[in-house]
């Protein structure tokens, strides 16, 4: 069976084949850091960190990007509240940020672009939009033509004669129509501001995603993603933008994840109706949150209550307590007797017909739920087979030891029961992958002053010096604003868990107690 997806832009399931048939691009909508993250923002994170793994499961390399939006009204009110400039904030939140997907399983993506760092390609792109006529300055401001952009609507499956005016859509006499959106914003005193053509200001929320995404992906994307909300007017503002500059379709899937709710309710922070992430994750461990987050399809919603997470919890440990039972069983002679060696033969087309059921699941547009109830029943088949058996000879050991490895290949693809405990930090040959990524970072660059030690000499450094010159590499950028780089070294880092902690005493890192397995950290 082929993998068939939503897709929003046509309201039913599509197969899905890339653009290109080795790679994926995929885009999705991160989060705008000017507080904490709730459980909302963790199922997005998480639901698209399952269709990451699944696609390069099936053979895809995938360019992944997920953006911070660092510069917005929000942002800029929460940073005054806090006497704060909003490169301060965005540092105070992604922090938390890494450290807190490194707690759920999340893979790093290619990057991690900030808002803020693209002004040059924001520009371009609403010149490109004026020059054709889409886009128009108002008394400092640009807008979008809604009106010029025939097919304005087309995701969200609404006319434009029928469009109310949405979310971050504000009535503004400065517009020629009401649903015009902005693309540039005029700066108010005492708000950061960046010079262009228009005067000083600063962009819009939706032109931020276009021109990071076309940066990094090009004009057209295989999939662009974000949660159910995004739908209108972000997304629908993305696509009006993006294809009237370049003419080109810019996502083929448009992909959407339901929203959290608390007690029937929209999580939402404005309301009060929620659960930060730091909350859940001190109830319980990253991987029961995780399991909880995948519970539902991931286009319905998802209501938590406090017994949620026990009950993930529960039925997680149901999972751990087979894979234990089976990596502390005896390995038998080599000579076993093989009057059952039939109904081994049997178990074992049970166990495979477990894993294509898994499989199956996954390829129906992720649906995680049902793949999950997979592993459930091979553990439940597992348990009984373990108490059929009336001695362990060779062959039952192997069907058990082939269990657990379809469990954990199934858990690879979800994110689950990957962690082991590790006081020391990763392995020397972990350690040994996140230096060849790290240097890869600067492939084509010239490191010059950061770098007081050679890459190439760094390989023969003990594991904690290395990290150690690392972290000192990262806040030498940080302080020349280089915020790209400093956030890929941050990322990689959080990927092998080595969390970094920026406080007011300066930066510190320790090891995630629960850091990937060897074979996930190979695979990153």
């Amino acid at each position: 069976m082929s993998l068939r997806i939503y897709n929003t832009l046509r309201r039913k399931k599509e197969e899905f084949l890339p653009l290109n048939d080795n790679q994926v691009k995929m885009y999705v909508c991160g989060v705008t850091l000017y507080d904490e993250l709730h459980l909302g923002h963790a199922r997005a994170a998480v639901i698209f960190d399952v269709i990451y793994r699944y696609l390069k499961y099936q053979g895809w390399q995938v360019k992944y990007v997920t953006n911070f939006t660092d510069v917005d009204d929000k942002m800029i009110d929460r940073a005054q509240m806090l006497n704060l400039s909003i490169y301060q904030l965005t540092e105070r939140f992604m922090g938390e940020y890494f450290q807190q997907m490194q707690a759920l399983g999340v893979l790093p993506v290619l990057c991690y672009p900030r808002a803020t760092e693209h002004l040059p390609e924001i520009i371009d792109l609403i010149k490109r939009l004026e020059s054709k006529g889409l886009a128009y300055v108002s008394e400092g401001d640009v807008f979008f033509r809604v009106k010029s952009f025939p097919d304005y609507g087309k995701l969200s499956g609404q006319a434009i004669s029928e469009l109310a005016v949405g979310a971050r859509i504000e009535i503004n006499e400065k517009k020629e129509d009401p649903l015009d959106f902005a693309l540039w914003k005029k700066s108010k005193k005492g708000e950061p501001a960046w010079d262009s053509p228009w005067g000083e200001g600063r962009p819009g929320w939706h032109i931020e995603c276009s021109a990071m995404a076309m940066k990094y992906l090009g004009e057209s994307i295989d999939i662009h993603g974000g949660g159910q909300d995004l739908v209108f007017p972000h997304h629908e503002n993305e696509i009006a933008q993006s294809e009237g500059a370049t003419g080109k379709t810019f996502a083929r899937f448009w992909v959407h994840n339901g929203l959290v709710t608390m007690n029937q309710a929209k999580m939402s922070k404005s309301t009060g109706n929620f659960l930060t992430l730091r909350e859940a994750l001190k109830q319980y461990p990253g991987e029961v949150v995780r399991f909880f987050l995948l519970s539902a399809h991931y286009r319905s919603p998802l209501d938590y209550s406090q017994t949620s997470l026990k009950e993930a919890s529960l039925a997680l440990k149901r999972i751990h307590t087979l894979l234990d039972k089976i990596n502390n069983l005896p390995k038998p002679q080599e000579h076993p007797p093989v009057q059952n060696e039939g109904q081994v033969s049997q178990f074992d087309r049970q166990i495979d017909n477990s894993f294509d059921d898994f499989i199956r699941a996954l390829n129906d547009d992720f649906n995680t739920p049902l793949a999950i109830s997979a592993i459930f029943l091979l553990v439940k088949k597992a348990n009984l087979w373990a108490e059929k058996v009336e001695s362990l000879n060779l062959y039952s050991y192997n069907s058990l030891i082939k269990v657990r490895d379809r469990i954990g290949q199934m858990g690879q693809m979800l994110g689950l029961f990957q962690a082991k405990q590790q006081k020391d930090g990763p392995s020397l040959e972990s350690i040994k992958q996140l230096q060849e990524e790290l240097a890869g970072i600067f492939k084509g660059k010239t490191p010059g002053e950061y770098f007081s030690t050679q890459i190439d000499q760094m390989k023969s450094l003990p594991p904690k010096q290395v990290i150690d010159l690392w972290v000192d590499y990262r806040n030498k950028l940080r302080r020349d604003r280089n915020w790209t780089l400093a956030d890929k070294i941050r990322a990689k880092l959080a990927g092998y868990g080595i969390i970094i902690e920026d406080g007011k005493k300066g930066t510190t890192w320790r090891w995630s107690m629960r850091s990937r397995s060897d074979q996930e950290v190979a695979d990153i």
